[in-house]
């Protein structure tokens, strides 16, 4: 709908329309940075027709990505970037998925996904036939999340994923259902009110996620950080640079230290600051929508070995992904999500890519 407002777009409505946009200058050379990172399969297919029919036309492309398939699916040649430095370019029929993987992250990754060898215990997160108020619907959602499970959400875009987990966050108004935890009711009315019972979010835009970009690590970790009672002199600054560093040590985040600002970092690194936020408060629960988005194979690889330690420690997590591949390497069980419905629970280990293309269409 063309009189849309940009603001009640999806973020891959907004994709697709910023790649029209330049598509429309009739450029002779177009750099797309991360052009499929909120895409869906058939939205990535239109876009690599677009970029095959510009390349007949005489047009450069340069496509900058961390999808690998999409590397070897459209690209002539690949140059690898490593902490500033071009360590290594070949035409991409001349290489290989592992020596990509290699070259970027300076050793080699036998697997691409650690080994998810957390135990889930007993239910703990329950979903009672929750429906949402107003648009985007919710309908009759019901399933639970055991205690140190990894609980992944699939489906198409538009399919509710995002807007279930904001219902659960107290973002969205429920029409109906009930949010327990450890048996206690968690009908949350707002993010404060989850937040103060042990409930994290990390939103799928990265800008949502609270990052005050004209501010340091340590503003970011801990003073953004604080419940809206405090304020600074809460804290000493003794006490916020050592709980900074403790989270740059436990997240690897790549930085100088506690004082650097935080748009000097990469976007790998600003997610893993975003993670340590979150960690500062010790969630019981935690909800992630995209969690890797846009970030290097390296990063990723760190970020999940992060969620399985967690779920480790009896953490009960929700991870939402468009990308198949991850969403079957670091889960335990996923719930596929079809036009505001579930449309299926499937344990990972016995399931494939094409029951989960089943299962998004169900309700189509």
């Amino acid at each position: 709908n063309l009189d849309t407002p940009m603001r009640n777009m999806s973020v891959s409505q907004r994709q697709m329309c910023e790649i029209a946009r330049a598509i429309s200058y009739n450029s002779k050379v177009i750099v797309l940075d991360e052009p499929t990172s909120s895409l869906m399969t058939q939205e990535v297919d239109k876009l690599f027709e677009m970029m095959r029919m510009l390349k007949k036309q005489g047009i450069s492309l340069i496509y900058i990505s961390h999808k690998m398939d999409e590397i070897f699916e459209i690209c002539d040649e690949v140059s690898v970037l490593r902490d500033g430095k071009m360590v290594m370019t070949k035409p991409t029929s001349e290489t290989n998925m592992n020596e990509l993987i290699a070259a970027m992250v300076g050793r080699s990754l036998d697997n691409r996904f650690p080994p998810v060898d957390n135990v889930p215990g007993e239910p703990m997160l329950s979903i009672q036939h929750v429906s949402t108020k107003y648009e985007p619907y919710l309908k009759d959602i019901t399933f639970d999340v055991k205690k140190g499970e990894i609980f992944g959400l699939y489906g198409l875009v538009g399919a509710g994923r995002t807007e279930l987990l904001e219902t659960i966050f107290g973002i969205r108004t429920r029409a109906s259902g009930r949010v327990y935890f450890d048996n206690k009711l968690m009908n949350f009315n707002s993010a404060k009110e989850a937040i103060e019972h042990g409930f994290a979010l990390i939103t799928e835009e990265r800008k949502a996620n609270g990052l005050f970009l004209k501010c340091d690590l340590t503003f970011n970790t801990t003073i953004a950080n604080l419940p809206s009672y405090m304020s600074k002199v809460a804290l000493s600054d003794n006490k916020m640079v050592q709980a900074t560093n403790k989270e740059i040590k436990t997240m690897r985040t790549k930085c100088m230290g506690p004082d650097d600002a935080i748009t000097s970092l990469s976007g790998g690194n600003q997610q893993k600051v975003i993670f340590g936020k979150w960690l500062e408060r010790s969630p019981n629960v935690f909800m992630m929508d995209e969690p890797t988005r846009g970030i290097d194979v390296g990063a990723k690889y760190e970020i999940y070995e992060l969620i399985i330690k967690m779920a480790k420690q009896g953490k009960t997590i929700i991870v939402v992904s468009s990308e198949m591949p991850e969403i079957l390497g670091i889960t335990n069980r996923i719930g596929v999500m079809s036009n505001g419905r579930l449309a299926g629970i499937v344990n990972t280990k016995d399931t494939n890519q094409e029951e989960l293309l089943r299962l998004s269409a169900k309700y189509l």
